[in-house]
């Protein structure tokens, strides 16, 4: 089944790539699928920008789109960046920036948690929406080099999600367990 993606970023590409072609679809990027368009997240929660992002794919192509929102949620941080993980800096600034903020904060307050909210619209219009968290804590310094965007802060266990294989983290990620969640939505 032809599923597009409603990103261009090319982490998140990858990831939903090894997670769903075992599966049976044929996965593309929207650029891929020769759209070039950016939806405003306007939305106040992760859910309904996925929400705003796989309509405005499927508005054109009315086939299978997938839309993700996701973000960082830090305890001590009131819950920054939450929905504004990918605006709260300029990239390659946004690990420095969350650690920064939690200088001096004890690694017993350093909880957080990724989250990943999952859009899928069928052809028929049918919306489907999941949710997947990965609980965690965040570090005191960039270790690792897998993974993009907060993973290398990020402790899950002993390793920063940057510092595990792509298996390893797709089997513990939010992403990874949105994706969990969808399949076994669309089995139903």
């Amino acid at each position: 089944m032809k599923l597009i993606l409603a990103t261009n970023n090319k982490g998140k590409v990858k990831e939903y790539k090894e997670i769903l072609e075992p599966l049976g679809f044929c996965v593309t990027s929207q650029s891929e699928a020769g759209i070039d368009i950016e939806a405003e997240e306007t939305g106040k929660t992760f859910s309904e920008n996925a929400y705003i992002k796989a309509k405005a794919i499927y508005d054109i192509k009315k086939t299978y789109v997938l839309a993700d929102d996701s973000g960082l949620i830090v305890d001590s941080l009131d819950g920054r960046p939450g929905v504004y993980s990918a605006r709260y800096a300029e990239p390659g600034k946004r690990c420095d920036k969350i650690l920064s903020e939690l200088k001096g904060v004890s690694f017993d307050k350093r909880t957080a948690r990724f989250v990943c909210c999952i859009c899928l619209i069928k052809p028929d219009g049918d919306v489907l929406s999941v949710e997947g968290r990965c609980e965690g804590k965040i570090g005191y310094e960039k270790k690792g080099e897998n993974g993009f965007g907060y993973d290398p802060i990020f402790l899950c266990g002993d390793k920063t999600l940057a510092q595990m294989t792509d298996d390893e983290k797709n089997s513990v990620s939010h992403r990874g367990n949105a994706a969990k969640a969808l399949m076994a939505a669309l089995k139903k």
